[in-house]
């Protein structure tokens, strides 16, 4: 498994939209998570929303720049954030496409 094969995956997730790293991880049929926080933490690619992934259970989670600016840009997409969690129910994108 490759970095690029997981920026490829992000770099689909619209705007207003997340997704997670277990989500990610099951698409490239994984279960190394935390791979898929290192790619986003390595990504050199402006292209590559990365802040649009986030935790499981609709927490934050870390971000290169800082979570700060991480809910700085979705709240910028019109994602809604509160005490730092996202409403997957409202805001997951899944790669089948059953959004």
């Amino acid at each position: 498994m490759k970095f690029k094969q997981a920026w490829a995956l992000i770099r689909k997730i619209p705007k207003g939209k997340v997704t997670t790293y277990k989500e990610i991880a099951s698409v490239l049929g994984t279960k190394a998570y935390r791979f898929i926080g290192n790619a986003c933490n390595k990504n050199p690619y402006k292209n590559v929303p990365c802040h649009r992934v986030i935790k499981s259970n609709g927490q934050i989670g870390g971000f290169v720049r800082g979570k700060r600016e991480k809910i700085k840009l979705l709240k910028r997409e019109g994602v809604e954030i509160v005490k730092e969690k996202v409403d997957l129910k409202k805001y997951l994108y899944k790669f089948d496409g059953k959004n």
